[in-house]
């Protein structure tokens, strides 16, 4: 994401077409401020993407790393057993 475009609450409201199109076109995104602090930020899609979806090398990383440790052959009870003994760790 190139410079992002800062806007109030207000102004987002108002012109949320005409920034829409500015975000598409021009690739840049759009950070929404309610009183003076940033609550929302408005992306394209393809920015989007290219941060909610992980690259294929991470991927790849992840897969070794779990058949390393024997974690791709856990099952569903197993993994929320590590999960609430995590959670309970965290608690204390």
């Amino acid at each position: 994401m190139d410079n992002g475009i800062v806007v109030t609450a207000l102004d987002a409201r108002s012109n949320f077409g005409k920034l829409l199109r500015r975000v598409e076109e021009e690739g840049r995104s759009l950070v929404i401020e309610k009183r003076g602090s940033p609550r929302a930020v408005l992306l394209s899609i393809r920015d989007y993407v290219r941060l909610a979806v992980p690259e294929p090398e991470v991927l790849r990383i992840i897969g070794q790393e779990s058949r390393k440790k024997g974690t791709n052959r856990l099952g569903a009870k197993q993994i929320e057993q590590i999960v609430k003994a995590a959670r309970k760790s965290k608690s204390r």
